[in-house]
C-alpha cells in the first residue's frame, strides 16, 4: 500500500500540483500505526475498570479501549477502500479483481476461523472450566457454537465491501465520481470535507444505532458484523474509495494540502466530541442507573458524539502522517510488510497471554504491557515462519 504524492510544498491550487513525485509512505505507516493501536486494544480490555475480566483494572485502559473502539476500524476500511479504484485500473478482468481479493482477504478468514479463533477462545473456555479438551470444545464450536470471529470479522465484511465497489466499477468507472469531486475541495477546503464525511457517516449510523442498540451483531456461523456499524463502515470504504478514484494527490490527502497542514486542529477539535462521549457515559451510569434499554435520545446522542470523534480523529491522524511520516526512517517501518499477518494471529497470543497471568499478581499496567509486547514479538515471528511457507506470500 504504497503511494506517490506530487511534491507540492505551497498551498497551490490542485490543478498546479508539481508532476514531480517521490515514494510517499505515510499511508503505509498510518495503516502500521493502526495494527498497533488495534494490538494494543486487545491487551487493555480485560484489565478495563467497568466490564473487565480480569481482577485487575486501570480507568486509563478504558479510556484508551473508548477512543480505539470509536475510529480504528472505520479508518481501516476507508484505508483499504483509498486502493479500491487504482487496483481495478490495473485488473482489466472483474474475474482476476475477485479472484485476488479471495486469496488476500477469503483464504485467510477461511484458514484463521478454524485454527487461529477455536485457538483463542479455547483459553476462555479453560478459564471456565479447566477440565475442557480442546477437540471436544474445538468440534462443538463448529458444529453447535456460537462460533465468533474475534477481529478477523473485518476480512469478510471487506471482502463483501471489494466486489461490491468491483461490480460498481464495471458498470461506470465514473459510479464515485461525487465523493471523488468532494475530495478535490478538500485539499484546499478540508473543513468542509469533514463536515460532509461527518454529514454522511451521521446519517447511516444514529439511525442504525437508534433502531438496533450499540451491541447488537448479525451472526451467521463466524460470519458477524456489529449490526449499528455495518453501513459506517461500508460508508468509510466507498468515500476512501472516492478519494483514490482519481487523481488523490489532489484531493483532501494530498500532502500538499491544507489538512497535512492543520492536523494539531482536528486533533484537538476530536477532544470536544470524545469528552461528549464520556458525558453521556456519566449519565448512563449516574442519572439512568444503567438500564438494559437506553432511550432513543441517549442513542441519538451518543451516535452524534461518536461520530463526530471518529471523523475528526481520523483525518487528525492522517494529517498528522501526511505532515511528518512521508520519507525517511520510522520505528513503524521494519512492521510493515508483516502488519498483516501480526493482525490475522495477534488475537490467539493476546487471549493465551492473558489467560497465563490472570492469576498473577501483578498491576493491570504491569499485565498490559507484558501482553502487548510478549504478544507483538510472538505474533511478529509467527508471521515471519507463515511467510516461509511456500505461496503464502500471496496471502500475507
Amino acid at each position: 500500500m504504497t503511494t506517490t504524492y506530487p511534491t507540492a510544498g505551497a498551498l497551490a491550487a490542485p490543478a498546479a500540483a508539481s508532476t514531480a513525485h517521490v515514494r510517499d509512505l505515510s499511508l503505509d505507516r498510518a495503516r502500521t500505526f493502526l495494527t498497533i493501536l488495534v494490538l494494543i486494544h486487545h491487551s487493555v480490555i480485560p484489565y478495563t475498570h467497568f466490564g473487565h475480566t480480569d481482577e485487575k483494572s486501570w480507568i486509563g485502559f478504558d479510556c484508551v479501549v473508548l477512543a480505539t473502539d470509536s475510529f480504528f476500524m472505520a479508518m481501516f476500511f476507508m484505508l483499504s477502500g483509498l486502493f479500491l479504484w487504482p487496483s481495478l485500473d490495473h485488473r482489466p478482468k472483474m474475474g482476476t479483481f475477485a479472484r485476488d481479493r479471495l486469496i488476500r482477504l477469503g483464504i485467510p478468514f477461511a484458514i484463521a476461523a478454524v485454527t487461529v479463533i477455536p485457538i483463542a477462545y479455547y483459553a476462555l473456555a479453560l478459564q471456565q472450566n479447566p477440565d475442557t479438551r480442546f477437540t471436544e470444545f474445538w468440534w462443538n464450536m463448529i458444529t453447535v457454537g456460537p462460533w465468533p470471529s474475534g477481529p478477523l470479522w473485518f476480512l469478510w465484511v471487506l471482502l463483501i465491501f471489494s466486489v461490491v465497489g468491483g461490480t460498481a466499477y464495471r458498470i461506470s468507472r465514473r459510479t464515485l465520481d461525487p465523493l471523488n469531486r468532494l475530495a478535490a475541495l478538500g485539499f484546499a477546503r478540508p473543513g468542509l470535507y469533514i463536515v460532509a464525511v461527518f454529514a454522511i457517516t451521521a446519517v447511516l449510523y444514529v439511525p442504525a444505532r437508534v433502531y438496533f442498540g450499540p451491541n447488537q451483531w448479525f451472526e451467521f456461523g463466524p460470519f458477524s458484523v456489529q449490526a449499528s456499524r455495518v453501513l459506517l463502515y461500508a460508508a468509510y470504504f466507498f468515500i476512501g474509495a472516492g478519494i483514490g478514484a482519481c487523481h488523490p494527490e489532489r484531493g483532501v490527502l494530498s500532502a500538499g494540502g491544507r489538512l497535512a497542514q492543520q492536523w494539531h486542529i482536528w486533533a484537538l477539535l476530536a477532544l470536544v466530541p470524545y469528552a461528549a462521549m464520556w458525558g453521556f457515559i456519566g449519565i448512563k451510569r449516574g442519572i439512568l442507573d444503567n438500564p438494559p434499554d437506553l432511550p432513543a435520545w441517549y442513542e441519538a446522542g451518543y451516535g452524534l458524539a461518536f461520530t463526530a470523534f471518529s471523523v475528526t480523529v481520523i483525518f487528525a491522524i492522517l494529517a498528522y502522517f501526511l505532515r511528518f511520516k512521508r520519507a525517511g526512517w520510522s520505528i513503524l517501518d521494519p512492521l510493515q510488510h508483516d502488519a498483516y499477518g501480526i493482525f490475522l494471529v495477534h488475537y490467539a497470543w493476546m487471549l493465551w497471554l492473558q489467560y497465563a497471568l490472570f492469576n498473577v499478581d501483578l498491576p493491570a499496567i504491569a499485565k498490559a504491557a507484558i501482553v502487548f509486547t510478549l504478544g507483538l514479538l510472538l505474533s511478529w515471528a509467527t508471521t515471519a515462519g507463515l511467510r516461509k511457507i511456500p505461496g503464502a506470500y500471496r496471502v500475507l
